[in-house]
């Protein structure tokens, strides 16, 4: 997918995002500060009727989540790390390789992420609007470096 979207249609686009990166595992979610990230991942919730509040776990680093059938969904947010090993001392790369992951980020611990990946690249256009690219990986997460 290669889409401009305001953010106020981002959660129309959920179905896509869901069919899109249903054979995977890890979702990495890409993009400047206030690019919409977490919007995205609010609308992703409601889609999989999650009842927690969902909020970015910048400070804690994961937040998990319990869908209306059970599913466990462990939403990270690595803005925080300093490096991989901090990522691996917190116990995250054992999360990552086992669970069903949201990871915003994802740039800051590459090296424990699985090939397998899923990415969300939302781009800002304006103050209103965002370019979203999507892409399945299975050989590795190469950032844009935005």
């Amino acid at each position: 997918m290669d889409a401009i979207f305001t953010l106020s249609e981002l959660p129309a686009m959920i179905p896509y995002l869901v069919e899109e990166g249903k054979n995977t595992h890890t979702w990495l979610f890409e993009g400047p500060m206030g690019a919409g990230k977490t919007t995205l991942i609010h609308a992703l919730a409601e889609y999989y009727d999650i009842q927690q509040s969902v909020s970015s776990p910048t400070y804690a680093l994961v937040n998990e989540y319990t869908t209306a059938t059970g599913t466990i969904i462990y939403h990270m947010d690595w803005y925080r790390l300093k490096d991989e090993e901090e990522a691996i001392n917190a116990g995250i790369e054992e999360l990552v390789l086992q669970q069903f992951c949201w990871i915003e980020w994802p740039e800051r611990a590459i090296g424990i992420l699985p090939d397998d990946v899923f990415i969300i690249r939302m781009l800002v256009v304006n103050e209103t609007t965002r370019r979203v690219i999507t892409e399945y990986s299975s050989q590795s997460f190469t950032p844009l470096h935005l």
